[in-house]
């Protein structure tokens, strides 16, 4: 089984936890981590944009990737929201099988 870290990036607090309950409780995500406020600096609409964001870590599977970001996207203020996903290259084998755990209910729905 391949695991993976979600980062997504909001606009406010609230949004941000709105969505870590949720991917939680749908077992969609083992564990989701609000890192708190960053800095982004990007392009859009030919523009250089400064804003500040929450960071969420979520971790979960891969198999689960494209039902996140369609559950996130539906949620999302964003029109362009960010769903990236790391690969977990390595972890201590009882958090592994705590991931297991928490997202097998999920498998079993699908």
């Amino acid at each position: 089984m391949e695991f993976i870290q979600v980062q997504i990036t909001f606009p406010t607090m609230e949004s941000a936890k709105n969505v870590a309950k949720l991917l939680v409780e749908r077992r969609l995500a083992a564990c989701v981590q609000i890192v708190g406020k960053i800095r982004s600096e990007y392009i859009w609409n030919d523009e250089v944009e400064n804003n500040d964001e929450i960071l969420l870590l979520a971790k979960t599977r891969l198999v689960f990737f494209d039902e996140i970001i369609d559950f996130v996207r539906g949620l999302h203020p964003y029109v362009c929201p960010q769903i990236i996903a790391l690969p977990i290259i390595a972890a201590n084998d009882d958090y592994i099988q705590w991931m297991n755990d928490q997202l097998k209910k999920s498998i079993q729905k699908t």
